[in-house]
């Protein structure tokens, strides 16, 4: 791809390199960690100074599509998945948001008794039935997150639902249920077997695991997803304006 800045354009030139360098981390060589071309070399063949191409790259890098290291250059970042604490979705809409297309490998619908930490955030009886709903998905080329979801017997799910369709969107379309509030919980941990033999991962590789608990607007319990990440497919956004 041919690089050119048009120098006689009111408009400024680190907005028009930034839009090159959107188109260039698209393609093929560069896409998911590919090295951009050194600064001082990019700088020369654009015509400008290397502040003004930094200007551009600090932008992309603080969006998170470029990666900085000292020593190495400047490589594209490789797509993960993004959210951010002010809006949650299902991950089928986090997907497709973010313009990501993902598989399921493997969906698991099966009713199973509550234990301890369900029944008392469900306030329900211990050994309660509950509908148990676990989901292996990723890309094309391997899993890359395991979920399991709980769902509070008062919705009335059967377990005979298409859970292919984005979740919340089947609670409120078909129960009449919304999901109004989500609280979260991030933490690091190192995978164990079950978790390294399902998203095809080491042993003791690093994993992020993610609790939601999930509330309708009377804040009465609906769901417990617990989620298990690939550590490198999973970024959390967090804006904190003041």
């Amino acid at each position: 791809m041919k690089f050119k800045i048009d120098h006689s354009s009111a408009l400024p030139l680190h907005a028009q390199v930034e839009t090159l360098l959107r188109k260039l981390i698209e393609l093929p060589e560069y896409k998911n960690g590919g090295l951009l071309p050194k600064e001082v070399d990019l700088a020369k063949q654009l015509g400008i100074s290397r502040n003004t191409l930094r200007q551009a790259t600090n932008k992309l890098e603080y969006e998170g599509l470029l990666v900085r290291k000292k020593g190495v250059g400047t490589r594209v970042a490789e797509k993960t998945v993004t959210t951010q604490l002010d809006h949650w979705h299902s991950f089928t809409n986090e997907m497709s948001a973010q313009g990501l297309s993902f598989k399921n490998y493997r969906l698991v619908v099966e009713w199973v008794d509550a234990d301890s930490k369900i029944a008392t955030f469900f306030n329900i009886p211990e050994a309660t039935s509950v509908l148990k709903l676990s989901r292996l998905r990723g890309d094309d080329e391997a899993p890359f997150v395991y979920f399991e979801s709980y769902f509070h017997p008062r919705i009335g799910l059967t377990g005979n639902e298409d859970f292919s369709k984005p979740l919340y969107d089947l609670l409120e379309n078909d129960f009449h249920v919304v999901a109004s509030l989500s609280r979260e919980k991030l933490k690091a941990r190192l995978a164990t077997a079950i978790t390294a033999k399902r998203l095809q991962i080491g042993a003791g590789d690093p994993v992020l695991v993610r609790e939601r608990f999930v509330y309708d607007p009377g804040d009465r319990p609906l769901e417990y997803n617990i989620g298990f990440y690939k550590a490198d497919k999973f970024t959390y956004k967090i804006d904190i304006r003041r």
